[in-house]
């Protein structure tokens, strides 16, 4: 049984004000998040085990049997969770991992990197680049799909733009999945004041507080700090997924835009009336199965093999806005 998309907003803007509030410190807000995400419960089956890639500590997610017709137990995604560069862990994404690995038999790899103020930018970066080039060393061609949800959506397609030139050519990501990703650390959210109304989880204070503590000096408008700035051509197919109601949701739009017109194969799609990440949510609301069920489909598609990519979809589908 789905719950009222009423009263999951609800919940999710009493979470907000308690947890991404820039009037706590960084430590409440990440013991906090913590709490509430390590208690949710995960599918039966749903295997978690933590180690190091490149030294780096990680979270890969496995699920035994529960593999689906057309899945792959080879394809490895590797999912950056959210944040603001601030707080989160892997804990936030297990869920959605467990839930894309039901549908895909994939293995899902959850990064913790480190953290701002305490690790600025480019920790974050390197954490990144470090687990994937550990990902592609170990699998084969064409099975490693990079994913990431708010800020971790910033460090994947990072990770997908600097690969075209990296040392490791004969390396390449099959796709790359990005959910409410937050791409662009220039921009004044308080300009937006209907967006931040309507928004459940984020506020302009808040992402102002991340960006600052994320990169207190240098240039914000660097194509590594804020990746929508970048050349966008040579990425592999992308996946983006967003609600309306999201405060950096213009990120998504404006990416999709830009990276069609590079000749980059793109599926966007915009869920009327959702906020923020709601796509970590699956068997909740009805839209983030929908959006499950179409990430599933993607990272099929993608690592399938000799299966060439296909035409860009604009976004537009039953149920589905932009």
């Amino acid at each position: 049984m789905k719950v009222p998309v009423a009263l999951v907003r609800l919940g999710a803007r009493l979470v907000s004000r308690r947890v991404l509030n820039p009037r706590l410190p960084w430590d409440v807000q990440r013991r906090r998040l913590d709490m509430l995400v390590g208690r949710w419960p995960l599918p039966r089956g749903t295997s978690v085990t933590k180690t190091a890639w490149n030294g780096v500590p990680v979270e890969v997610v496995t699920a035994g049997s529960r593999v689906r017709s057309g899945g792959s137990a080879a394809v490895t995604v590797v999912h950056f969770h959210g944040g603001g560069y601030c707080v989160g862990s892997p804990a936030e994404a297990r869920d959605w991992a467990a839930h894309l690995i039901a549908r895909t038999g994939c293995r899902v790899v959850l990064p913790e990197y480190r953290l701002a103020p305490e690790h600025p930018y480019p920790a974050a970066v390197d954490d990144a680049r470090a687990v994937i080039s550990a990902a592609l060393r170990e699998a084969a061609a064409g099975t490693v799909v990079v994913s990431g949800d708010s800020a971790g959506g910033g460090l994947a397609l990072g990770v997908a733009l600097a690969l075209p030139s990296s040392t490791d050519s004969a390396a390449r990501l099959a796709g790359c999945i990005l959910l409410s990703p937050w791409l662009d650390l220039t921009a004044d959210w308080s300009t937006l004041p209907e967006p931040a109304r309507r928004d459940a989880v984020l506020s302009p204070a808040w992402l102002e507080a991340c960006a600052q503590a994320y990169v207190p000096t240098g240039d914000r408008a660097d194509p590594v700090v804020s990746p929508l700035h970048a050349n966008l051509g040579g990425l592999p197919p992308l996946l983006i997924q967003c609600g309306t109601d999201d405060l950096v949701a213009p990120d998504s739009a404006k990416l999709a835009a830009r990276a069609t017109a590079a000749g980059v194969d793109v599926t966007y799609r915009a869920w009327p009336g959702l906020w923020h990440d709601f796509t970590l949510q699956p068997d909740i609301t009805a839209a983030a199965d929908s959006a499950m069920d179409e990430a599933a489909g993607f990272v099929v598609r993608v690592s399938a093999p000799g299966e060439p990519g296909q035409p860009a979809d604009t976004g537009e589908g039953p149920g589905v806005g932009r």
